[in-house]
């Protein structure tokens, strides 16, 4: 009875207790609101559409889910067109690095210039003050100073006009230029076109004889600054000419005979004139320039051997001043004057209309007329490289075939230019 009793006093106070902690825990009611929920673009653009009275207007996108994947759009570059651009940023890094060896080359000239006129011009004031009089130690010093700086002169002088630092410079901007010719050759071909195999092949064998007809290196590729006859520059590949097909009918690249013709009279006209002109002007600078490579050195030493006998007569001294100020005029005269870069000159410009020539020849003596150039944009290529209009060009033609029926030497030149 009394185990009944416990048990029924524990229940009825669990039951007060639970009571109490319910009536303590319950809170009051919240008041309801709603909270604004983001629409779907979709579904904006359906109200849009309704609320402005349209069904269509605005299309609705459907799998625009992350999981539909688009299909792979196709690359329309060829594989030439590839190929042309890898040559591009090749010609690129070419104009660039010509660029940069031109301007150290040129720097070369400067610095030897006014060195060696320096070292020379010291070595001869040396030698006359010695021979003032001065005897002993200060003679013999003299002397010495004189003779070392008379033979440095003379070995860089050997140097200097070995490798003619202006004609290098000449060099690396002709390849300059032409780089930059050749680089916007090839951006004209991928903008107007869609380049071949034929375009790559032709790019690449020009790249290829750019490379070898202004090499970088000195040693063992450097070009020959003294040959034995004057020859003009080559920097193009060599191409063989088909044999010329006789055509006096117009043909579908616009190439009459009448045009044939003309371009005939000019090409005489550039082999007679402007050719034979800068080989004569090319072999005259080109001797200039040996007999002054070979009196500066030569001067320079006479002056060394001069100021070592200073002391033993007044005619060591005379010796040794008067060379050392006739080798450096000649040095002043010879890469102050830049007589290589005007060699250099001359072969660019002979190896210009040389290229020209060919140029022409190729074009009118194409097997396939289909393939050559439109007849009106390669006669004003033509004028164009050389300095004139259409119809100077065709005066000039006019000019060169009325001198051959006359027997006369006509006294003009193809090109205004130079």
């Amino acid at each position: 009875m009394a185990s009944l009793q416990a048990s029924s006093f524990l229940f009825s106070s669990s039951c007060s207790c639970s009571t109490r902690i319910n009536a303590a825990v319950s809170v009051p009611k919240l008041p309801r609101f709603r909270l604004p929920v983001p629409r779907t673009p979709l579904r904006f653009v359906e109200e849009l559409n309704l609320r402005d009275g349209f069904t269509s207007t605005v299309p609705l996108l459907e799998n625009t889910r992350p999981d539909h994947q688009c299909e792979p759009i196709e690359s329309k570059t060829t594989a030439a067109a590839a190929k042309l651009y890898a040559i591009l940023e090749a010609v690129s890094d070419r104009v660039e690095m010509h660029k940069n060896i031109g301007e150290q080359r040129d720097n070369w000239n400067k610095l030897l210039l006014n060195s060696i006129n320096m070292i020379t011009l010291t070595a001869a004031t040396m030698a006359g003050v010695a021979s003032a009089g001065t005897v002993g130690a200060p003679l013999l010093a003299l002397k010495l100073s004189s003779t070392l700086l008379f033979s440095a002169a003379t070995g860089m002088l050997l140097i200097m006009n070995k490798i003619q630092p202006s004609q290098l410079a000449e060099e690396q901007r002709n390849a300059t230029r032409l780089f930059k010719q050749l680089y916007s050759h090839i951006r004209t071909t991928l903008a107007l076109r869609d380049p071949t195999a034929l375009d790559v092949k032709d790019a690449m064998e020009k790249t290829l004889a750019l490379d070898k007809a202004y090499p970088l290196p000195l040693l063992g590729k450097m070009i020959e600054k003294f040959p034995e006859n004057f020859e003009p520059a080559v920097w193009w590949p060599k191409t063989q000419g088909s044999p010329r097909k006789q055509r006096k009918t117009q043909g579908k690249n616009g190439c009459s005979g009448d045009l044939e013709e003309e371009m005939r009279e000019v090409i005489e006209v550039i082999k007679r004139k402007d050719s034979e002109d800068y080989m004569r002007l090319g072999n005259l600078a080109l001797k200039v320039n040996k007999i002054l490579a070979i009196s500066g050195p030569l001067l320079a030493g006479i002056a060394a051997a001069g100021s070592a006998f200073v002391g033993h007569g007044s005619w060591a001294a005379i010796v040794a001043v008067t060379a050392g100020a006739l080798a450096s005029t000649v040095n002043t005269f010879e890469h102050g004057g830049q007589i290589g870069m005007v060699v250099e000159m001359y072969r660019n410009c002979a190896g210009f209309f040389t290229l020209m020539e060919e140029s022409i020849e190729t074009s009118i003596q194409q097997r396939d007329f289909e393939k050559s150039e439109d007849g009106e944009m390669f006669e004003m290529n033509v004028a164009l490289k050389l300095g004139r209009s259409l119809s100077q060009l065709r005066d000039l033609a006019r000019k060169s075939s009325s001198s051959h029926l006359d027997g006369i030497t006509i006294d003009e030149f193809a090109s205004k230019l130079f």
